[in-house]
């Protein structure tokens, strides 16, 4: 029996401008919900031709957006009813009291407070540089605990089946960009040069073995600050 893990990313959404938090708690855009639908799809169309059974809760981030999609999926989908079960493991790197600020916010504060030094220049994207203000974690931490979410749902009763099944994950792109670093799917250097395509599954297989491959699905070759999820 195959255990498969569809890791999406949430459709685009409404978002405030220079924000690099993604934790904003806007919903889908017109263009998200279109995403959100695509992704059904390629789910439907992916179940028929390996028949695979579909898990029947779909888990997905807190973030209203990752909420949507997931509702969507589970409502567009033809095979047997799905629910949508919502983890707060499943967010994207959290910015602590610093969320949802703005990035000139963010470094105005931080110059003001003596307790610690000015952040690196490329602190919005440096895997393991963490904002030094409570409750703030590195994006390397937050891969980290989506990892481990994927690897304990995936272990679950679901893995008592006796035929192949896929489990679908909405989340963030860059939270699962560095869970699959975690997992050993993706090289580090791999990490800052791909993002992932709204609504479009990336399938990622649970061996025997408890190592993990990608069997289907495709990156997309980041250009500009991807981070921002």
């Amino acid at each position: 029996m195959r255990r498969i893990a569809a890791l999406i990313r949430h459709g685009d959404y409404h978002q405030r401008s220079g924000a690099p938090s993604a934790h904003q708690p806007y919903p889908l855009n017109a263009a998200g919900r279109e995403h959100a639908h695509q992704a059904a799809k390629e789910v439907q169309d992916t179940l028929l031709q390996h028949n695979w059974q579909l898990a029947p809760v779909i888990d997905s981030s807190r973030m209203l957006r990752g909420w949507q999609t997931a509702q969507i999926i589970a409502e567009t989908l033809v095979t047997p009813e799905a629910t949508v079960d919502s983890f707060d493991a499943l967010a994207e790197r959290g910015m602590g009291c610093l969320a949802n600020l703005s990035v000139a916010e963010i470094e105005k504060i931080l110059q003001q407070d003596p307790r610690y030094p000015e952040a690196p220049s490329d602190w919005k994207s440096n895997s393991h540089y963490c904002l030094p203000l409570q409750g703030a974690e590195s994006l390397m931490q937050a891969g980290e605990r989506v990892a481990n979410h994927l690897r304990e749902r995936m272990a679950g009763p679901s893995a008592n089946v006796s035929v192949d099944q896929l489990k679908l994950f909405v989340g963030h792109g860059a939270a699962f960009r560095h869970a699959a670093h975690h997992l050993g799917v993706l090289a580090f250097e791999q990490i800052a040069a791909l993002s992932m395509y709204h609504g479009r599954p990336v399938f990622l297989e649970n061996m025997p073995d408890g190592s993990w491959q990608q069997i289907a699905g495709d990156w997309k070759v980041r250009g500009g600050d991807a981070y921002n999820d």
